[in-house]
């Protein structure tokens, strides 16, 4: 089992910078792929950003590209995400995620991946 821990949420004015972190139980998800995904209130849970399991490849939402960075740290089991530039429109709750399958078919995929952690909140004012 794998428990994951998001931190670094918060309020920001907009054109502001947050830095999520998401660590891990377990240094088993170094050899998995990782994503963050963020649902806003009345909408569907979305694709935000995926890594695969050595950081070699990074996937983006469109709606984040250029403005977000997905990284990770084998040696903290922790992935995290470099949110700049921020908009109203990123207010959401944030969450990191594992996938234990095929990263390069399924990463900007919900329902493939197998661990979830609780989120944390970004809030955005315009």
């Amino acid at each position: 089992q794998v428990q994951l821990v998001e931190s670094g949420g918060g309020l920001v004015q907009a054109g502001g910078s947050l830095r999520l972190s998401c660590a891990a139980s377990t240094r088993a998800v170094n050899t998995y792929s990782m994503g963050w995904f963020r649902q806003a209130p009345g909408q569907e849970r979305e694709f935000v950003a995926a890594i695969n399991w050595n950081g070699r490849s990074t996937n983006y939402a469109d709606s984040v590209k250029g403005r977000f960075t997905i990284s990770r740290d084998s040696a903290k089991s922790s992935v995290y995400l470099q949110m700049n530039s921020l908009n109203a429109e990123d207010t959401a709750v944030y969450y990191c995620a594992v996938d234990r399958g095929d990263y390069s078919r399924t990463y900007y995929i919900s329902s493939s991946y197998d661990y979830w952690g609780q989120g944390t909140q970004v809030t955005v004012s315009s």
